[in-house]
This record gives structure tokens, sequence and C-alpha cells, in this order.
């Protein structure tokens, strides 16, 4: 078997192993925590005997185990289960809020990314110069704070004393683009200056790493102009780590947004997750808890993948 079939392989089936790990272990800590979903339905007056007659109808009388794999039996063939507060089907509900946690994700993405790489390869052309120290200053001093202090800040200067975006993040199927992206304009800050520091220091570092190559030397006794050498030829040999840490960031950006979709209103998987585990539903906590994982899992082997077909070694093997 080719060494890069043989290692895509390997990584295909660590990410569904990491997979049916992450759902046992939040089933479990959802079990493990005191009281249960027809608790939270009838509140702490109701009798011993309501407790009983709703939790034999919501099915919580029967084991743990068994509810567990019947609910990873309906998974694998597709069935998110239904909501036990609102008996709603659990995969309509979260159709429409992983779109909208997907597109303000898309967003982020589409600012951050290219602004962290822009600022890396600045950084870069400027090492330990004033560019270098202040886009480092700034960008450590951003993922110091927390995004909901960010968050908070932002809303009361700018949606607050400027009002130039809505403090609140609300978004329907009726509005148009541009007024979605007006709605979600402050989150996006948010995330981009959570995120941004880190994909900049990590562009930064592996560019230096190249630069110290003997071809780089020999580029620069050519004459070729500094920041020529450094996009053209440092950056291209150091994507392999760039994409890692782009794609770390990119799957913070959809399963890390829930502070952010909170603080804002926004109606996204954040927002439901939260909602639902104040009621203790755990379908819907599992089904959520699920996807997360499997698109952070998902977007961590694409990384895997991408440096493996980056290694020209495993590409053409002696």
């Amino acid at each position: 078997m080719h060494p890069v079939v043989k290692l895509v392989s390997q990584r295909l089936a660590l990410g569904l192993m990491l997979l049916f790990g992450a759902s046992a272990l939040i089933f479990g800590l959802t079990e493990a925590l005191p009281g249960d979903a027809a608790q939270a339905v009838l509140g702490q007056s109701a009798t011993p005997e309501s407790l009983a007659n709703l939790r034999e109808e919501m099915g919580l009388d029967r084991p743990a185990l068994t509810r567990y794999f019947e609910w990873l039996g309906g998974i694998l063939q597709g069935d998110l289960g239904k909501s036990l507060t609102n008996k709603l089907d659990i995969a309509e509900s979260v159709g429409g809020r992983l779109g909208n946690t997907l597109f303000l994700a898309f967003w982020a993405a589409i600012v951050s990314v290219p602004l962290a790489i822009f600022l890396g390869l600045l950084a870069v052309r400027y090492r330990n110069r004033w560019p270098d120290k202040v886009i480092s200053a700034v960008t450590l001093t951003t993922i110091s704070i927390p995004e909901f202090l960010i968050g908070y800040v932002l809303v009361y200067f700018i949606a607050v004393k400027l009002g130039m975006f809505s403090p609140l993040a609300m978004i329907n199927d009726s509005m148009s683009l541009g007024q979605k992206l007006n709605a979600i304009a402050l989150p996006v800050i948010v995330l981009t200056m959570v995120v941004l520091a880190h994909m900049m220091r990590m562009t930064r570092a592996a560019i230096l790493n190249v630069m110290q190559s003997a071809y780089i030397e020999t580029a620069e006794l050519k004459g070729l102009n500094n920041f020529k050498i450094i996009y053209r030829h440092a950056f291209p040999n150091a994507i392999a780590p760039i994409v890692n840490v782009v794609m770390l960031n990119l799957a913070y950006l959809v399963v890390g947004v829930v502070v952010v979709e909170v603080v804002f209103v926004y109606p996204g998987m954040g927002q439901y997750l939260v909602d639902h585990v104040t009621k203790r539903d755990v379908p819907v906590v599992l089904a959520c808890g699920v996807i997360f994982a499997a698109i952070y899992i998902g977007l961590n082997m694409v990384a895997d993948i991408v440096a493996i077909l980056a290694n020209p070694r495993l590409r053409h093997p002696k």
C-alpha cells in the first residue's frame, strides 16, 4: 500500500474512534449531572409519582447504557432523535441553527485567515522592528481578553454609543445578504480578534523557520526582493504548519462560538445548546455535542491529511 494512502486511512480510522469516544464521554457527563429532564420540566415541587410517570414517558427509567446504544444506533442511521422537552425532531431544529453557525464561522474565517497570514508575512518582513512588535503586542492583547468581555465592550461603544451596528445579531431567511452581514458584524469582529493572534504567530514562526534554509540564502545572494523571497519561496514551504493552525482555528470558529452566540443572542448551535442544557434535554445536548465533535475532529483530520500530502518524501517514496 502507498504510504500516503496508508497514513490517510489511519487518520480516518483514528477520527472515527475519537468520535465514538467523544459521544460516550458526552453521554457520561450528561448522566453524571444532578437531576434530569423530567425534573427540569416539572420543577422542584413535583411529586415523586408525577416524576416517575414522566420519566417512564420520556424513557428515562431505562438503563443509561441501553439508552446510549439506542441513541448511537439512531445517529448511525441519520436519526438525531426527538427533544424530551418539546417533542420536536432534533434534526429539523438543528438544521437551520447549524447553518447559522456555519454562516457566522464562514465570514469570520473570510476575515481572519487572510488577515492573519498577511500580518504574519508583514511581521516576518519587518521582524524585530516596530511593525513586528506592534502586531505581536496588539494580537496577543486581544487573545488574552475573554471574548464575552470583548463582545460587551464592542456592544457598548460601537452599537450603543456610535450606533453603527445592531447589538443583537438576529438573522432570518427573509433578510438579504447585506442585512445579514450587518447583523453579524460585531460577532465576526469578536471571533476575528480571538483567533487572529494564534494564526499570525504560527505563520510568523513557520516562515522564519524556513527563512534559515540554504535556498533562501541563495535567493538573497541573487539580490531578490526581501518580500518576494518571503511570499514566493518561504511561504509555500511553510504551508503545512500554517494549514494545521488555520484548521484548528476554523474548528474553534464553529465549536467555540457558544459564548459569542449567547452574548449577541445569535440563533445558532451554541445558543440552542445552552437553552437545552438548562432544561437537561439530554438528546439535544448529545446531538449538539456530537455535531461539534465531528466538525472539530473532521477539520483536524483535514489538517493532518494536508500535512501528509505536503510532504514530498511521502508523496514520492523511494
